[in-house]
Order: C-alpha cells, then structure tokens, then sequence
C-alpha cells in the first residue's frame, strides 16, 4: 500500500470516543509488550483519531479472538507469541512472505477479506538502512538461530538482494529448513563462516535473561570491524556478545530497530500513511530504551 502523501499534522494527542478506530496487539503475556506505545505515538504524530490498546489471549485462543476483533470492528491486531503460526491458518488471504513463513504478526480488517502479513524481517532490513547505514544487497551474511525470528529475517535478507545467507543453528535439520527460505542464496553453515560475512546477526535468545547468563551465541574473536552485528535481544538493551563484538571494532544494533519499524509497517498497512518513526523512536527513549553504542 502507497503511503499518502500528505499525511495531517500532529497534533495533542485525544481521548478516545464512540468514533475511535481501534486496533490492538494479542500475545501471552501482553503487559510487557512495547506495541502500543509505539501505535499511539504515531497516531498522536499523526493526527488520527485511533487507539492501540494490548488484549491478553492465551494460547489455543487465537481464532476466538480474531473472529471477536472482527465482530468488535477492530480495524487491525498486532500479532505476537504465540499466535503467529496460528493466525496465518485464520486468515482468508497472506502476503507472499507471511505465506512462505507460516507465520503472521499483522492482521488487517477489510470489508470482505481478513488479511494476515508478516513484517518482521523488512522491519529489521528498514533499521540496518536507518541506524547502521547497511544495506543487505549483494552483502554476505550469517543468522544465527533457525526459529520464526530467525527464519523471518533469512527471508528478508534473501528478498533485499542478499549474495549469500548462511544458517548456524545447533540442529542441522532445523537449518536446511531456514536456509531454504533465502530462494537459492542460503545454505547451513559453521559458526567459523562467520570471517568474511558483511552482517551477522543473533536470532536465538542467547543472552536474555538470566537463563542464559554467561552464554554466547557466537565467539566474538571471530568478529572483526568493519562487520555489522545484530543482536534481536533488547532486553537488556547491550548484550554480554553485542558488547564484545563493539569491543572488536564491529558496528552494532540490537532489536529495538526491528521492533519499531515493523510496527511502523503494521500502521501504513491499516492505515495507508507514512509513519512518523522518528516520534516512534523518541517515545522508545522517553521509557529508557536506547540504541547501543555503534
């Protein structure tokens, strides 16, 4: 969908009213989810009157409350674990790539059809493109992990002109079926594949949390400068590895990138308008979220 061009002036942002569009994010547990906060900074930004609001939905739910959404008017949900796989068997149509990963995190409301997309990946190559300056096209590039974060981004760099996507995943059958998301660029690879890629990211939670503490996805001597390394983890913000690979001199990012510009896609689908990433960004901060140091 084409943005529109000139989109209103912001304004203060309003109460809701009987008028209101709303649209919402389902997930178990939702309370943590940073989704609203970025849906309704755009729509302040943005002038429009609508609300973003978090609806918990247990597993096993998930046809409940997307058909509940419909009946409700909901203009569009925002879809996190552990809904994906299950939403995209819900909808009547996919976007090519929701379709080729099974997996839906956006689901809009249209007059005659439900349409599920997936924006995760595109949302992580749109905060290469902003925040470190890279560009995937024609760039080698390893991902770590085989699971839906993984496998999302391994399309995405597949679709962005990527020459190569290298899968490292500690069961192989997991990474031939990862690997063959890239269409003909990806392959299993070592964790020693690593020397000579151009982007290196970390799609496994290795290093969130204290289950995994002390762990790494990957040795960090094996990174060098001039690499760019990714980490999906933001929580914490700088991981143990995504320190150690700034400390080799490599560019670094960690996810909250892929968070708002994924979330900016979901609202120029429901919505048509150009979002204001930049407002979404600053709303990111003012709850003491930041970028790593690059």
């Amino acid at each position: 969908m084409d943005p529109v061009a000139s989109a209103p002036q912001p304004v203060e942002a309003r109460e809701p009213s009987a008028a209101t569009t709303v649209v919402g994010v389902i997930g178990d547990p939702i309370s943590h989810s940073l989704s609203p906060l970025l849906h309704n900074t755009a729509f302040s930004a943005l002038g429009l009157d609508w609300v973003s609001v978090g609806f918990p939905v247990s597993s096993g739910h998930a046809q409940v409350a997307v058909s509940g959404a419909r009946a409700l008017g909901v203009r569009g949900l925002s879809v996190t674990m552990p809904h994906k796989e299950e939403v995209a068997g819900l909808v009547d149509r996919r976007s090519p790539s929701a379709d080729r990963l099974g997996a839906v995190n956006c689901v809009s409301f249209e007059a005659a059809a439900t349409i599920g997309e997936n924006t995760d990946g595109a949302g992580l190559v749109a905060a290469l493109r902003r925040g470190a300056r890279f560009d995937p096209e024609g760039c080698r590039c390893l991902v770590i992990g085989a699971g839906g974060a993984a496998r999302a981004v391994i399309d995405a760099l597949a679709g962005a002109g990527a020459s190569e996507v290298i899968v490292v995943n500690r069961t192989r059958e997991r990474a031939e079926v990862a690997a063959a998301l890239a269409r003909g660029v990806g392959r299993v690879g070592l964790a020693a594949d690593v020397v000579g890629c151009d982007l290196v990211v970390n799609a496994t939670p290795i290093g969130m949390g204290a289950r995994t503490a002390g762990a790494l996805p990957l040795d960090p001597t094996l990174l060098s400068a001039g690499q760019t390394v990714v980490d999906l983890i933001y929580h914490p913000f700088e991981t143990e590895w995504l320190h150690a690979a700034r400390q080799r001199g490599a560019v670094t990012s960690n996810g909250l990138g892929m968070l708002i510009h994924q979330a900016a896609m979901q609202l120029a689908i429901w919505t048509g308008l150009e979002q204001p990433v930049e407002a979404m960004w600053a709303a990111i901060r003012s709850v003491g979220a930041v970028e790593p140091a690059s």
